[in-house]
């Protein structure tokens, strides 16, 4: 029986985080919900829908994903797939089933949900947003020969393979990190078209100025780093 833990950081997503939860699939084995430095009821109502939580106060999404790591890998048992979502309700948690079949069924190491055009309710995804995504997935097929075309946070892939990516970024460039990372250890991956909405509430990246900002450098950061690393 393959063994799924769902990841989720949150910062203060309250009015969400139970919604996101309550459509997770039964037969996820455990979700963990990383509270990144919350300061509302986001880990109560958390708790109240069934997930594990878990607190990190330093803020950064990375931070909160190495926090889930840690705890995982204090388990007796392990899990063979990790899946990773948001905590805002922007994705559809119920279509974890899509993202974990070219897993499961045809050995793929690493699945992305893709969100494509014709599948996102509008305003869905900022300008800023769409613009960085585009710029780095052809960044990384230009130099790297990828074939992503999203950096989207909803995404599974195999424990084991996960682990020896050695992630290390602590905010905005473990998404990035992780494409890049999965390309030199030559993994197998494939994107899932998946639907996304508006979240609930504001985004701390996309819904700032310095958030824009900050995550665009630390995307080109990431792909430059690795362009020059031998």
């Amino acid at each position: 029986m393959t063994k799924i833990k769902v990841i989720i950081p949150a910062y203060n997503e309250a009015d969400s985080i139970s919604l996101v939860i309550n459509d997770i699939p039964q037969y996820i084995d455990e979700v963990i919900v990383v509270s990144n430095n919350s300061t509302d009821d986001t880990e109560k109502n958390a708790k109240n829908a069934g997930a594990t939580v878990l607190k990190e106060p330093k803020k950064g999404y990375g931070y909160a994903c190495l926090k889930a790591m840690s705890y995982i890998a204090n388990q007796t048992i392990k899990p063979d797939i990790i899946v990773f979502l948001d905590g805002d309700y922007s994705d559809y948690p119920e279509e974890i089933t899509k993202i974990l079949t070219p897993i499961i069924e045809d050995n793929i190491d690493f699945v992305i949900g893709a969100r494509t055009k014709n599948l996102r309710e509008s305003g869905s995804m900022t300008a800023p947003q769409i613009f960085g995504n585009w710029l780095a997935t052809s960044l990384m097929s230009l130099f790297y020969g990828a074939k992503f075309t999203d950096l989207g946070p909803f995404r599974a892939i195999k424990y084991q393979k996960l682990l020896a990516l050695n992630m290390e970024d602590k905010t905005y460039g473990w998404t990035v990190e992780m494409q890049l990372k999965a390309l030199k250890q030559k993994l197998t991956y494939k994107e899932i078209p998946v639907k996304y909405r508006n979240r609930i509430g504001v985004s701390k990246v996309s819904g700032t100025i310095k958030g824009v900002i900050f995550a665009g450098i630390k995307i080109l950061g990431w792909i430059f780093k690795y362009l020059f690393k031998k």
